[in-house]
């Protein structure tokens, strides 16, 4: 058993596969001895995260993770613990294993309630898993909202009852408790699942532990993989700025100029050699005196051919006169922001996409979920439905990488690779100009060379990582000062 952490690199499986490795694990054990582990993993789990808990809550619900319950609450009851177990289910319908765990935990002495105790120092959720066929009701989204409610831990057990396991969305719409300061455990078992890792899943899962059940080898291929933490390779003493390739931000409309800086900014410190930012504004300064390293530009003036380019930041509709030259010129290139919402209104430009990404020219898109759905003619709720499956349709349509912002961005391409959940970040990053920032850390990783993909995906992590490591007694970290952490 180990913890996820932001450097964990690891493989996520759908239910489908899940499902598979159970049944192959189980065929290859004598019977029932799978969810003897799952039990003892999860009292093991839970004897750590409250070693002095008196009264330790388990909610059983209908079928094998309320087994496993059950077995949690058997090795508990014979290790000193009181568990109390509350069950939502009928006796006479739960599975054969399930069954059998159930007369163990009585034959260790488990209480069992029909209403959860009066004081408790844990809570262990055991009603759903990854069973979820509609959302709880009645006793169970009772016992859910008082779990999640009260300043006690939760330990959910493989998956947070109602979370969808494949997308991360919760099939209560609110989280139970979701402002509660309770302490949130989740022990994902056999398989790390993708939908504990973006949508509503992170806030639903929390603290992220793993145990395989000794079933560790495996056939079955990943729907996506957490990616680890990048690494940085030192730069030489012998080289120069043009080992570090030029960016080209073009952005900046009337009003907006911020924007784009911000892109350039981000450029600047995460590792370019050179920074230009092409504004739209022709009232812009000639110079940000702030930051006197980024060189202003008319952005008609810029040669787009060596560079990469970060095109939208803040570009309003002036940008969509420039997008026919960028798509055709640029040798490297991020479409953001507004950038995005003309290709969306406008066919010739998707067409010339598609010809860019045809002949193999690096191409990125960054869109938040609004902005991939215009993208993909559906609404942004379609798109936060299952974020996997808009990312990976977006990239077969584009031919480009598609970095699909928000909790638990995806990094997808059309080429087959596996997509990336990213792990890193927070809330800190829900302000205005944090997209910008992103958007010039990747322009930085194409300049250098990296290739689409990881030029994306190491960004993702960077950006999400420089916002979890911001002290918490600092100021509120704001785009400007994210844009000038570097990576590095």
């Amino acid at each position: 058993m180990h913890r996820i952490t932001a450097a964990t690199a690891a493989d996520l499986f759908d239910l489908a596969a899940t499902r598979r490795i159970e049944q192959a694990g189980a065929a290859a054990l004598p019977a029932h001895a799978l969810m003897r582990r799952a039990g003892l993993a999860v009292a093991r789990l839970a004897m750590a995260i409250a070693p002095h808990a008196r009264t330790v809550w388990v909610a059983c619900g209908p079928g094998n993770n309320g087994g496993d319950g059950f077995e949690a609450a058997a090795q508990l009851r014979q290790r000193g613990f009181e568990a109390i177990v509350s069950f939502a289910g009928d006796e006479t319908r739960l599975p054969a294993d399930a069954k059998a765990s159930l007369q163990r935990a009585r034959d260790a002495g488990v209480v069992f309630a029909s209403e959860p105790p009066a004081h408790y120092e844990l809570a262990i959720d055991a009603l759903l898993g990854i069973g979820v066929g509609r959302p709880p009701q009645g006793t169970m989204a009772d016992w859910l909202r008082r779990m999640h409610g009260e300043p006690h831990p939760v330990l959910a057990v493989d998956v947070p009852s109602g979370l969808n396991a494949d997308t991360g969305t919760h099939s209560l719409g609110e989280l139970p408790g979701q402002s509660a300061a309770s302490r949130r455990i989740c022990l994902s078992l056999l398989t790390l699942k993708p939908g504990l890792f973006t949508a509503q899943g992170r806030d639903a899962a929390g603290e992220i532990w793993f145990d395989d059940l000794g079933c560790g080898a495996t056939s079955e291929p990943p729907v996506a993989r957490l990616p680890g933490a990048p690494s940085l390779a030192p730069r030489t003493h012998a080289s120069h700025k043009g080992s570090y390739g030029d960016v080209a931000v073009i952005g900046g409309a009337s009003g907006m100029a911020g924007a784009a800086l911000l892109a350039g900014s981000a450029a600047l410190h995460a590792g370019a050699g050179r920074t230009f930012v092409g504004l739209l504004d022709p009232g812009a300064a000639p110079v940000d005196l702030a930051q006197p390293e980024l060189m202003l530009r008319d952005a008609r003036s810029l040669d787009l051919s060596a560079m990469a380019v970060v095109c939208g930041c803040g570009g309003g509709t002036a940008v969509r006169e420039l997008l026919p030259r960028v798509l055709s010129t640029a040798r490297a290139l991020v479409l953001d922001a507004d950038a995005l919402n003309a290709l969306a209104s406008d066919d010739g430009l998707r067409t010339q996409l598609k010809a860019r990404t045809k002949r193999g020219r690096p191409t990125v898109l960054t869109p938040h979920p609004l902005e991939a759905a215009r993208l993909l003619g559906g609404t942004a709720g379609e798109v936060q439905a299952d974020r996997l499956a808009a990312a990976r349709r977006l990239a077969a349509q584009t031919g480009a990488v598609v970095v699909l912002k928000g909790s638990g961005t995806i990094v997808a391409d059309d080429a087959g690779t596996v997509p990336v959940l990213n792990p890193t970040g927070n809330a800190r990053l829900a302000s205005a100009g944090t997209g910008d920032v992103l958007a010039g850390m990747v322009g930085a990783g194409l300049a250098a060379g990296r290739g689409a993909f990881d030029a994306a995906r190491e960004a993702a992590w960077h950006h999400g990582h420089l916002a979890d490591a911001w002290p918490a007694d600092a100021p509120p970290l704001t785009a400007g000062a994210l844009a000038r952490q570097s990576p590095r």
